[in-house]
């Protein structure tokens, strides 16, 4: 099949890219260093490249990613970097799972659904989830007490991975970094697991990095001057042109929207997004009928969006990969 052959909206994933970003993380953090995070492609077929590429233990943030990961055969060591309180789906599982937990109630579930592995997920800055500092011994006993083992702790410095000033960056991941490195002191274990594809090669601290974007990179990280390649576009159909704009096949519903709006590559200028269309500013002369491709602000929104990727050289499509691991 060719491009021409799409149906639009269609999600693309460019494989040259794709192969230098595996490559580039694999070279940078081997093995256990890096656990990717499934989170930003949801797509076994994606994940067992990551494997292929040396990285073996995945970050899930949802039940259904375990479910799927597992299935495929990528269950050696998952962790599912969210709390949960239906940890019972989990019970079986065929894999090796460490859930998060920050509180009383989610030690419980893990404990109920018979999981053995826990990380003491810690607040180190983005107010979500995580225990505070002060907390993370004492729930590491309770854990303890409930018969599961503490693998060490965890905290994601999500408030810092996208400054685009890398000073400011190493900063403040120094400083999210030493409140886990308190917590882990506290609370014990072998791993701290944190970090992201805007900190992996600045979180020094950390035993394990959970970056997944660097996979196929969005248009906000591609600010941060990163080694990776800009590979995921989602493939659109022009619709109408009037003298001033025009209007591709992309809306809202294909795109990630919360890190801002989209590119278009060749220099369309975008001005805004509605449910189903992208309006822009051409570049260059564009008639109704041509095929543009949109850059997304977020790769894990808009991965989620489709059901579907497919691998693509230039104009041929090399494979048809099914989004699986969408929804909860």
């Amino acid at each position: 099949m060719k491009l021409h052959d799409l149906s639009t909206p269609a999600l693309l994933a460019d494989v040259d890219a794709l192969e230098h970003n595996l490559a580039t993380m694999a070279a940078s953090l081997p093995g256990p260093r890096l656990r990717p995070h499934v989170k930003a492609h949801k797509c076994t077929a994606l994940a067992k490249m990551q494997a292929l590429a040396g990285h073996k233990n995945f970050t899930c943030a949802t039940i259904c990613e375990v479910e799927g990961m597992a299935a495929a055969g990528l269950g050696d060591d998952l962790l599912l970097a969210n709390e949960v309180l239906d940890a019972h789906r989990l019970a079986s599982v065929n894999a090796r799972v460490t859930v998060a937990v920050d509180s009383a109630s989610t030690i419980r579930a893990a404990a109920e659904a018979g999981l053995r592995e826990v990380l003491i997920d810690v607040n180190v800055g983005l107010p979500r989830c995580g225990c505070a500092l002060e907390d993370a011994a004492r729930l590491a006993d309770l854990a303890r007490s409930k018969g599961l083992v503490v693998r060490g702790v965890m905290g994601y410095e999500g408030h810092v991975v996208g400054l685009e000033d890398r000073a400011n960056r190493e900063k403040l991941t120094a400083q999210a970094m030493e409140l886990l490195l308190q917590a882990h002191r506290a609370a014990g274990g072998d791993i701290v697991s944190a970090g992201g594809t805007g900190t992996y090669d600045i979180n020094i601290w950390a035993t394990e990095i959970q970056a997944g974007s660097y996979v196929l990179m969005d248009t906000a990280y591609a600010k941060l001057g990163l080694p990776f390649r800009q590979g995921l576009t989602v493939l659109a159909t022009v619709i109408s042109v009037s003298s001033s704009h025009a209007v591709g096949d992309c809306g809202l519903k294909a795109l990630g929207m919360d890190h801002g709006n989209p590119s278009i590559e060749g220099g369309h200028q975008v001005w805004f997004v509605s449910d189903e269309h992208i309006t822009f500013r051409p570049a260059s002369a564009v008639k109704a009928g041509d095929r543009i491709r949109v850059m997304p602000a977020h790769i894990d929104p808009t991965i989620a969006y489709h059901e579907r990727i497919h691998l693509v050289r230039g104009e041929e499509i090399l494979e048809t990969w099914p989004i699986d691991l969408r929804g909860w």
